[in-house]
């Protein structure tokens, strides 16, 4: 008797919004905080804003290699637009995500957070593309639409300024992509680290 051979399973197609949403919403939800200051209703406001953006073009976006990194350029762009168009300060909270990280003093994490929350918030972009979102400079520069020459000389300022805050705890090793960056002692915790890398 003939045997009939059982095809090949399709391939997985483009996730579904909702299931989407499920998967990388409270990592948007992070980013908007860090972007924020800590601010959680604008936070919120600003991520309802990136999925609604998202939704209404969702046949296109799902079909990109990565849909969720295109969703963080959208937020980050999002949070620059709604400051440009306000010229009122931000709110400011103690408050931030609730990021676990092991081996990290709490103390440090909080000072590096209200220190991120200092920088001005183009610069503040930059070092949450950076280092939160671990993107290149290549990356981050046309997230951000901006040289990457801009990139640089904003994260080494912004970086610098922490620093001067913070003392000696975060080493020059931050400055460095991750792809190029070398062992480092695990007493000298690096920006990534102490925000709470979470993907």
């Amino acid at each position: 008797m003939q045997q009939t051979s059982t095809p090949d399973p399709a391939p997985p197609g483009p996730p579904a919004f909702p299931d989407f949403v499920a998967a990388r919403g409270r990592h948007l939800l992070k980013t908007a905080y860090l972007l924020t200051r800590g601010d959680s209703h604008l936070a919120e406001d600003l991520v309802q804003e990136t999925l609604s953006r998202l939704y209404v073009r969702w046949g296109r976006i799902s079909g990109l290699d990565n849909p969720a990194s295109y969703a963080q350029t959208v937020l980050a762009n999002t949070f620059l637009t709604y400051r440009r168009r306000r010229s009122s300060t931000e709110r400011t909270t103690h408050e931030f995500p609730d990021m676990a990280v092991s081996d990290i003093d709490p103390t440090l994490r909080v000072a590096l957070l209200q220190a991120l929350a200092e920088a001005p918030p183009k610069d503040r972009a930059v070092l949450v593309l950076r280092f939160w979102e671990d993107r290149t400079v290549a990356q981050t520069a046309a997230a951000l639409d901006m040289s990457e020459a801009a990139v640089r000389t904003r994260s080494h300022r912004a970086l610098g300024r922490m620093r001067e805050l913070l003392g000696s705890t975060l080493t020059e090793h931050d400055a460095a992509p991750a792809a190029d960056r070398t062992a480092k002692p695990a007493a000298a915790p690096t920006t990534k680290a102490v925000l709470g890398h979470a993907h």
